[in-house]
């Protein structure tokens, strides 16, 4: 077999873009296996691990996005209806709450059916997604967990913007 046959055989795997836009970004980052990159990125309020998971058999990217937020037994419900909330007003990926893991994330996916290759604009798109969400609502899962607020109380508070400047 020749170094062409190779080439054009071998798997595509689309984890290479997201480890090319971590190096890029200097983002700490480990290549757990063939199917899996973990990586670390600061936001505002915390540090979000993402996992960018390739499931070939599903030819899709998918993407975890938690934040070390541990939820206390008693709080759970409340968490898991805040979770419902948030969802409603979700239109790309959806948070999810782990009893294993005890605690929420983001998760979201890219088809990439067909042998589609990744693009470096679809990684950081999702990435991008991901973080943004994470750091819109949580807040209110701190309100949830930490204050004891209700999921509608949490959510209101931590949606509230103001408007101008003090």
């Amino acid at each position: 077999m020749s170094l062409l046959e190779y080439a054009q055989e071998a798997p595509y795997n689309p984890l290479d873009v997201v480890e090319h836009m971590a190096s890029h970004n200097d983002w700490s980052f480990e290549r757990a296996n063939d199917d899996e990159v973990t990586l670390i990125v600061s936001g505002r309020w915390a540090d979000y691990h993402l996992s960018f998971t390739w499931m070939s058999d599903l030819e899709a990217l998918h993407l975890a996005c938690a934040f070390d937020l541990a939820t206390p037994a008693d709080r759970r419900a409340e968490v898991i209806e805040l979770v419902a909330m948030i969802n409603e007003q979700m239109w790309i990926g959806h948070f999810d709450f782990w009893n294993k893991d005890n605690l929420a994330m983001f998760r979201h996916a890219i088809v990439l059916a067909g042998g589609v290759a990744a693009t470096d604009a679809q990684c950081e798109s999702v990435l991008a997604t991901a973080v943004e969400a994470c750091e819109r609502y949580y807040q209110a899962f701190q309100y949830v967990v930490w204050s004891g607020k209700s999921a509608r109380d949490a959510l209101d508070a931590s949606l509230f913007e103001t408007s101008g400047a003090a």
